[in-house]
């Protein structure tokens, strides 16, 4: 079960907490991937950003140590 986290007043679920860090570096790194062509490689270029993300968000939740 999911803790809750108080932010501002409002009881927010975890997994939303670390949403923000990790759509900060998605973003640093989806710009730089467009920048240098590396989604020009793949025939369908959300569905790679989207396992980017998924990747990002779950290599987050692995190195913060949580369960």
């Amino acid at each position: 079960m999911f803790s809750e986290v108080d932010v501002l007043g409002a009881f927010v679920p975890t997994p939303v907490v670390w949403l923000a860090p990790v759509l900060v570096i998605f973003a640093i790194a989806d710009a730089f991937l467009t920048k240098v062509g590396f989604f020009r490689l793949f025939w369908h270029p959300p569905l790679v950003r989207f396992a980017l993300f998924a990747l990002l968000f779950c290599a987050a939740r692995l190195a913060l140590g949580l369960n």
